[in-house]
C-alpha cells in the first residue's frame, strides 16, 4: 500500500514538472536572431544597452586585457563576417579594421564606426610628458570618456538597429531612452562637482585617455604620457615635473587609470604626500566586473566620487 502511494506521488511530481516545462516552452522567449560584434567595451556596452534581451552581443577584446595591443584571431574575423553589425571606435587601436573589412567584403551597411557620431579632438602632447610630440597628431580615440558622447553613440546605434529590425522599434527606443537618461544624469552630476570644486586641475601618473572629459567640463590636466602612448617608463624629467606640479598646486590626489601599475603614482605620492586614486577610463573592464554585468554608466557613477575628491 505504501509503495503505491510512493509511486502515485512520483507520478504527480512528474506531471507537475511536465506542465511547468510546457509552460516555459510555450511562453514567448526573446528572439536571439540578431547578433552584434564589438571590438571593445564601449561598443559592447552601447549595443547591449540598446538591444536588451533581443539579441546577442560579443566583445572581441578579452576582459582585463590591453585595448591598444589587440589583434583579431581567425575566429574573430569569422564572427565579424557573420554578425548583423560590427561596431568599432575607428581610432588608432582599430587600424586593423579597414583591412579586415576589405578582405572579407564587409560593407558599410553592417558596420558602425562610433567616431562618426561625435566631434573628435587631436591627441595632445602636454608639457612634462615622456616621449616626443608627433608632427602629425592622431585623433584621440577615447571619445567615450565624455558621457554625452556615449549618449550620442547610443542614439546612433539605436537608429541603425531600428533600420535593421523595424519590428523592434519600441524595444530599441525604450532601452536607448533609459540609458541616455542615465548618461545625462551623470553629465549633470559632473558639472555640479566641477562648478563647486576648489580647483580645476587633475594630475595623472599614467597615460591620459580623458581628453574628451576635460574638454567638455573645462578641466586642466598634466600627465606622464599621452592617451595611446606605448611607453611604460616615465623619464626622470617627467617624474620631476609631476612632483613639482603636485607640490606647487597643492594637488591632493594623484590619479592612475584602471588595469595599470601604480608604481609611478607611488613614486610621486612618496615625494608629495598626495593620495592615489583610480579614475576608470572604461577602455576595458575586469573579468569580475564583466561577469557581473557592470556598465559604462556604472563605471562613470563610481568616477564621480573620485573626481569630487581629486578636485577638492
Amino acid at each position: 500500500m505504501k509503495m503505491k502511494k510512493v509511486w502515485a506521488s512520483l507520478a504527480l511530481v512528474a506531471v507537475v514538472a511536465g506542465v511547468f516545462c510546457a509552460m516555459v516552452f510555450l511562453k514567448p522567449q526573446p528572439k536571439k536572431d540578431f547578433s552584434v560584434v564589438a571590438t571593445n567595451f564601449i561598443g559592447y556596452d552601447v549595443a547591449r544597452a540598446v538591444m536588451g534581451d533581443s539579441g546577442e552581443v560579443k566583445m572581441l577584446l578579452k576582459p582585463g586585457s590591453e585595448m591598444h595591443n589587440y589583434e583579431p584571431t581567425p575566429q574573430d574575423i569569422i564572427d565579424i563576417s557573420e554578425a548583423d553589425f560590427f561596431i568599432y571606435v575607428g581610432g588608432e587601436s582599430d587600424e586593423w579594421v579597414d583591412g579586415v573589412l576589405k578582405d572579407n567584403n564587409i560593407g558599410e551597411e553592417k558596420t558602425i564606426r562610433l567616431m562618426n557620431f561625435v566631434g573628435v579632438e587631436l591627441e595632445e602632447f602636454k608639457e612634462g610628458m615622456t616621449g616626443e610630440k608627433e608632427e602629425d597628431a592622431e585623433f584621440d580615440e577615447h571619445i567615450w570618456t565624455n558621457p554625452l558622447n556615449v549618449a550620442r553613440m547610443v542614439e546612433a546605434v539605436r537608429d541603425r538597429f531600428i533600420a535593421k529590425k523595424p519590428r523592434r522599434t519600441d524595444i530599441f527606443t525604450t532601452n536607448a531612452k533609459e540609458y541616455t537618461e542615465k548618461l545625462t544624469s551623470i553629465n549633470y552630476q559632473i558639472r555640479d562637482i566641477v562648478s563647486k570644486a576648489k580647483r580645476k586641475e587633475l594630475i595623472f601618473a599614467d597615460r591620459f585617455p580623458f581628453r574628451y572629459l576635460t574638454v567638455e567640463y573645462g578641466l586642466e590636466y598634466y600627465a606622464a604620457f599621452p592617451g595611446c602612448a606605448e611607453q611604460t617608463e616615465a623619464s626622470s624629467s617627467t617624474i620631476a615635473f609631476l612632483i613639482n606640479k603636485v607640490k606647487a598646486d597643492n594637488i591632493p590626489v594623484i590619479l592612475k587609470i584602471e588595469l595599470t601599475s601604480d608604481a609611478l603614482a607611488q613614486t610621486i605620492a612618496n615625494e608629495t604626500g598626495a593620495k592615489i586614486m583610480t579614475l576608470n577610463s572604461a577602455h576595458n573592464i575586469s573579468q569580475e566586473d564583466f561577469k557581473a554585468g557592470k556598465t559604462y554608466a556604472d563605471i562613470m557613477q563610481d568616477n564621480l566620487e573620485v573626481l569630487k575628491e581629486a578636485l577638492n
